[in-house]
């Protein structure tokens, strides 16, 4: 059997996007793209729909503002059945037995996960339409707003995928995934950081998790259209770290 140290490139490719291809098929058969899909476009669209029509504003930070908490909620309901159905039905023995090594696996389902992600925001391109329509809207906001939530969304996956791969259950991996995507979220807001820097004055824990952990700062100034280096930096490096963490995970499962 070769060894999955000595993949060559483009052997490691075709690992990859055969998972990814393995992982959205599974998606699809089992109607799971479709509801989760259907679910996140009409609630998120609902509720910009409500705000804008309240607003009378040509933008989309209505819809922007609100990704974050739905995302914390959407994001680890789908990474919580990509490693914790694996190792409940004994089938991640059989995946990295095969001439794959865990970060060719990680890389795969992460890439079938970013895809379905991708569908989710694709079902807020009529929003797009409809404010071409009526307004004249500011392209370069609008593109900006989309590229932070993809990084977002991106970073939230990543870490989604790392608590699936702790657990067999898929309820644990989706408690554990939403309360660390909420952490991330919540503790850029203002009332939290509030109260924590209340708690202890001298220290402002608050402050410090806001501008060091929450995503909330770097994804704001991509909502106001800065497509800022830190910020990139900030998600990738993120969203690094918890890939590089569910690869260790599934390797020392593996020996």
């Amino acid at each position: 059997m070769t060894n999955p140290n000595h993949l060559t490139r483009s052997e490691a490719l075709g690992a990859v996007g055969l998972i990814a291809r393995r992982e959205l098929g599974a998606c699809f058969d089992s109607n799971i793209a479709y509801v989760y899909t259907t679910g996140f476009v009409v609630l998120a669209n609902s509720i910009f729909m409500n705000d804008f029509f309240l607003r009378g504003t040509a933008d989309m930070t209505a819809f922007f503002d609100l990704l974050p908490q739905l995302l914390a909620v959407f994001l680890p309901a789908v990474t919580m059945r990509l490693w914790a159905e694996e190792r409940k039905h004994r089938t991640i023995e059989l995946l990295l037995t095969l001439p794959v090594w865990p970060r060719e696996a990680v890389a795969g389902k992460y890439v079938a996960a970013l895809a379905l992600y991708a569908l989710f925001l694709a079902g807020s391109l009529p929003i797009v339409v409809m404010l071409v329509v009526l307004g004249d809207p500011d392209f370069g906001l609008i593109a900006s707003g989309y590229v932070g939530a993809f990084l977002l969304g991106a970073q939230l996956i990543a870490a989604g995928m790392f608590f699936s791969a702790l657990s067999r259950d898929q309820i644990v991996a989706f408690v554990s995934g939403s309360l660390a995507a909420f952490a991330f979220v919540l503790s850029g807001n203002d009332r939290v950081v509030e109260v924590m820097d209340g708690l202890l004055p001298s220290v402002a824990p608050g402050t410090v998790l806001r501008e060091s952990v929450s995503v909330m700062p770097h994804f704001d100034a991509f909502v106001r259209g800065s497509i800022e280096l830190p910020a990139v930096l900030y998600f990738c490096g993120f969203g690094a770290v918890f890939l590089w963490m569910t690869a260790l995970a599934l390797r020392e499962g593996r020996t």
